[in-house]
C-alpha cells in the first residue's frame, strides 16, 4: 500500500469496475489527447494503434468526431483497433492514405491529428495529410531527435501542441463522465493474469503485446 493524500484520491463510480479502474492512467492520456482541441464534427487522423491511441480513437467518436482513420504498421494492433473502436484502420506500409481519404469523401485532409507513436515518418505524413490550419496533438516520444520540415509546419498554419500526462483533476473528471455516459474501451484489455505471474506479463508486454495487460491481485 501507499500513503497519499486524500486529496490525490479519485473514487472510482459505482459503474466503473476495478479492471478499467486499472487502465485510467492510459485513458487519461488518450482522454487528454484527444480532447485538446475541438473535434465535434471534425475528420481525424491517429498515428499509432498501440492501446492508448486505440483509445483515443474511442474518445474522439464518442465526444462526436465525422471519421477517425488511425495508422499503425501492424496487423494485429490495426486489427484490435477495428475491434475496440468505431475507426477506420489503415496499414500504412499498404495501403495509401490519400486513396482511404477519397472513399471517406475527405476532400482537403485532417482537421485534427492525434501523434501516438513517436515514429519521425508518422509525424510526416500526418503533417502532409492536414487541411490548411490543422491542429495536431503530440503524444508519441520519439527515440531519439529527429529533423522535420518546419517549412510546412509554417505555410499550412498548423498548430502543433505537446501533451504530457493528465490534467488534474479535469481529465479525470472528464474520462469518468464519458464512461459513465457509455464510452467503452474494456476491449483494449486483451490479457488478464494473476499478480504472481508479472514477470510474463513484463516480457509479453515488452514483447509487443497489442493491448493491455491487466494483473489480478484477488
Amino acid at each position: 500500500f501507499v500513503r497519499i493524500p486524500a486529496f490525490n484520491v479519485v473514487p472510482l463510480p459505482d459503474g466503473v469496475d476495478d479492471e478499467i479502474g486499472a487502465i485510467l492512467d492510459p485513458l487519461g492520456n488518450a482522454v487528454h489527447t484527444a480532447l485538446s482541441f475541438d473535434i465535434v464534427g471534425e475528420d481525424v487522423l491517429i498515428t499509432g494503434a498501440g492501446p492508448i491511441g486505440i483509445m483515443a480513437g474511442t474518445v474522439a467518436r464518442h465526444v462526436g468526431a465525422r471519421h477517425v482513420v488511425i495508422t499503425d504498421i501492424s496487423p494485429q494492433r490495426l486489427e484490435l483497433a477495428a475491434k475496440v473502436a468505431d475507426v477506420v484502420p489503415v496499414n500504412v506500409a499498404k495501403e495509401d492514405l490519400r486513396e482511404v481519404m477519397n472513399r471517406l469523401g475527405m476532400r482537403e485532409g485532417f482537421d485534427v491529428g492525434l501523434e501516438m507513436s513517436g515514429a519521425p515518418a508518422a509525424l510526416d505524413q500526418m503533417i502532409d495529410h492536414m487541411v490548411m490550419g490543422g491542429k495536431i496533438a503530440l503524444l508519441g516520444i520519439p527515440a531519439r531527435p529527429f529533423p522535420f520540415d518546419l517549412g510546412k509546419i509554417v505555410f499550412r498554419m498548423i498548430t502543433l501542441k505537446g501533451i504530457y500526462g493528465r490534467e488534474m483533476f479535469e481529465t479525470w473528471h472528464k474520462m469518468l463522465a464519458m464512461l459513465e455516459s457509455g464510452l467503452d474501451v474494456r476491449k483494449v484489455i486483451t490479457r488478464r493474469m494473476k499478480a504472481a505471474d508479472y514477470t510474463e506479463a513484463f516480457r509479453l508486454a515488452a514483447a509487443g503485446e497489442k493491448g493491455k495487460i491487466v494483473l489480478d491481485w484477488t
